[in-house]
Formats: structure tokens, C-alpha cells, sequence
């Protein structure tokens, strides 16, 4: 009995010793991944300053014509790269803005202004290009969807680079501020000055092919090649101009309805081999929602 009762203490005892022993680390499973760590902190809200190259800066309300000059060129040197910029009244020819005016850049796709201008004057409107379809509808998709193939077409169908440019040397644009190496722009040998892209857009506004021509040009935010850029802007369906793109190359040249000065012709050429074509297209478009914000001060 006294062994059995012994035997009864010794084993309570081994019990007791058992459970107050250590745990080693592989008898339990952790379970760090089930616990929240941020349960006991409070969130603190931190001011996130957007970037530099956002889509559209915000131009002032209205700013005075003595202030363009710095407001473009701040977005120039933004954005770097070599950039040719002008802009004149097209009632009286008052220059708004010079920048490079008269340096040759390449012009990519607005080297179809060009094109398309001395096929208006070489051809009859209801002239057959291809296809059955006529000057009137070739220049349009030449334009309006710069269409490679419809300006290089137009360009041999007039006779050549040599032919165009005396054509447009007839009209009063300068022959030595532009060079065809084809009709579309897709050569980066093709170049112009934004002062011989002015010049065309200032003489086919007066031009009997006018309506033609004009029509052609995409529209801010909703048509062409510039349906999608400057939507729900001040300058959307009052922009119509004419789009160019390669690498490293940005161009837009038209027209502006401005409130104050009336029409304006403008031409804006970007070579940048460094930057991207988005932050090009985003420079232009702040450039020409400057210009739709600059007038007379009072």
C-alpha cells in the first residue's frame, strides 16, 4: 500500500514538472502571419505632391500678351529639347509669339500641309487621285487621318518635291525655308520652319480651295488625330490643326479661334530624340492652352 501510494506521488510529481517545462519553438506552429500589425496604429494622412509632367497645366484666367513669352518658355524649359514656335494674328499678321522662327526642324506629318496645299492649287478639286475618289476626299484623309500613302500619292501625282516647292514659292512661301523628301513627313529628311507653315496656313485661308482645306484639319477633342487630345478644355472645337508625329518629333500647326485677337495661325515644332512623345504632345497642348488664355491688358 505504502508502494503504491509513493508510485501515486512520484508520477503527480513527474506530471507537475511536465507541464512547467519549457515549450520548445517547434511545438507550436507560429502563427505571425494571422496577426495584424496594424491594428493598433492610427492612420496619418500624407500630402502626395503630383508629378511635374501632369496632362494639362492651368493657365491663369487671362493673362496679358507681355506674359507669353516667360509662360512658354517656362514649358520649354520644362520639357527641353529643340523647339521652333510662332504665332501671329491672321488678320493683320501681327506676331503674338516668335521662337525659332525661322530654323528648319523636322516637321514629321505636318510636311502635309504643305503637300496638301500645292495639290490644291496644281489640281481641280473634283480631280481623280485613286480609286475613284477625288482631290476633295484625298486631301481630307491625308489630313484629317494623315494618311501616308494619300500624301506621298499627291505628291508624285503633282510632279515631285521640285514641282511642289514652286508651287508653293507662287503662293509667297519661302522655297528656302522648307525641303520634300517625300509628302507624308514620314522622312526625317523633310524639313521646314514653323514661319513657312504659318505663311501656307495664312494663304490657303484666303485661298479659293479654302473651305477644302480647313476642313481638312482635325478638331480638338473631336476629330481626326486630335479627337482624343485637349477634351473637356477650353480649346476643345476651336483648335483645328494638324498633327505630327515620329520618334523624338512632336508638331502641331492650325488654327485658333481666340476670343480676343480673332483667328490665330500658329505653327509649334518639337524635336526631342530624349523625351518621351507623351510629354511632347503634353507640352504642346499647355502651349496652345497658354495662347487660348492671352490677351490685350486692360
Amino acid at each position: 500500500m505504502l508502494k503504491k501510494q509513493q508510485f501515486i506521488s512520484w508520477l503527480s510529481l513527474l506530471t507537475l514538472t511536465t507541464c512547467l517545462s519549457p515549450v520548445r519553438a517547434q511545438d507550436i506552429e507560429p502563427t505571425v502571419t494571422n496577426y495584424n500589425y496594424n491594428q493598433d496604429f492610427i492612420s496619418i494622412p500624407i500630402e502626395i505632391i503630383p508629378p511635374e509632367n501632369k496632362p494639362y497645366s492651368s493657365p491663369s484666367p487671362s493673362s496679358c500678351s507681355s506674359f507669353i513669352a516667360p509662360s512658354i518658355e517656362e514649358i520649354i524649359k520644362r520639357y527641353g529639347g529643340s523647339w521652333g514656335i510662332l504665332v501671329q494674328k491672321l488678320s493683320d499678321g501681327e506676331t503674338i509669339y516668335n521662337y525659332n522662327a525661322d530654323r528648319g526642324f523636322i516637321p514629321a506629318s505636318n510636311m502635309k500641309i504643305l503637300t496638301t496645299a500645292a495639290a490644291l492649287q496644281r489640281l481641280s478639286p473634283s480631280t481623280t487621285i485613286s480609286a475613284n475618289k477625288s482631290l476633295k476626299e484625298w486631301v481630307t484623309v491625308t489630313n484629317l487621318r494623315s494618311d501616308n500613302y494619300y500624301a506621298d500619292t499627291l505628291l508624285k501625282r503633282i510632279g515631285g518635291g521640285a514641282i511642289a516647292k514652286q508651287t508653293l514659292a507662287e503662293l509667297g512661301i519661302n522655297p528656302q525655308g522648307f525641303y520634300f523628301a517625300d509628302g507624308s513627313g514620314l522622312s526625317r529628311r523633310n524639313s521646314a520652319t514653323p514661319r513657312v507653315l504659318v505663311d501656307t496656313l495664312r494663304v490657303m485661308y484666303s485661298n479659293p480651295q479654302r473651305d477644302i482645306f480647313f476642313a481638312s484639319l482635325p478638331t480638338a477633342g473631336i476629330s481626326g488625330t486630335l479627337r482624343n487630345r485637349m477634351k473637356q478644355t477650353p480649346v476643345q472645337g476651336i483648335v483645328h490643326a494638324k498633327t505630327g508625329t515620329l520618334t523624338g518629333v512632336r508638331a502641331l500647326s492650325g488654327y485658333l479661334d481666340h476670343r480676343q485677337y480673332g483667328t490665330l495661325v500658329f505653327s509649334i515644332l518639337a524635336n526631342h530624340p530624349n523625351q518621351s512623345g507623351a510629354a511632347l504632345v503634353r507640352a504642346i497642348d499647355e502651349i496652345v492652352l497658354t495662347l487660348n488664355t492671352t490677351g490685350n491688358c486692360q
